[in-house]
């Protein structure tokens, strides 16, 4: 990926540099990183802020090894780290997701409900569409986690 040095600034929030140095200030256990972690890079950084490993999901969902239905590791391969959304957020259980026209939705009930939403508005899009997704293959079948790092998997 090229970064335009003439594109308009993008205000970037890592919490990841703040809650790894965090935890391993607070936790009396080993601890492994999780989210946006993608290589070489990503593990040399986690071991910098005090985790003892990281964890990839994104990236070993797209790997031949993973059993998962090649419909999923394609759109894993052709996102890039724009097509993701964070979903559930007023109810205080945020997911990062790959965009599709189930989230699309999902967002604008989010967005139409406002505070007063309930998971029942939007269980259709997130209740049970790992199955139909993973095995399956029906990626717009509802929300699905994936991480921003999937433009790596290219």
């Amino acid at each position: 990926m090229a970064l335009n040095a003439a594109a308009t600034p993008v205000k970037m929030i890592f919490p990841t540099f703040i809650l790894l140095p965090r935890a391993a200030d607070e936790l009396e256990i080993p601890f492994v990183s999780s989210g946006g972690m993608a290589d070489g890079r990503s593990l040399v950084a986690s071991l910098a802020m005090g985790a003892e490993g990281m964890n990839m999901g994104t990236r070993f969902i797209a790997t031949k090894e993973a059993p998962v239905h090649d419909n999923v590791k394609q759109a894993l391969l052709a996102a890039t780290e724009l097509d993701t959304r964070l979903v559930m957020r007023p109810l205080r259980n945020t997911e990062r997701v790959l965009t599709n026209t189930a989230v699309e939705r999902l967002l604008e009930k989010e967005a139409a409900l406002g505070k007063g939403i309930k998971f029942e508005d939007i269980a259709p899009e997130v209740a049970g569409v790992y199955p139909k997704v993973m095995m399956d293959g029906e990626v717009d079948s509802g929300a699905w986690s994936c991480g921003m790092v999937a433009w790596l998997d290219q």
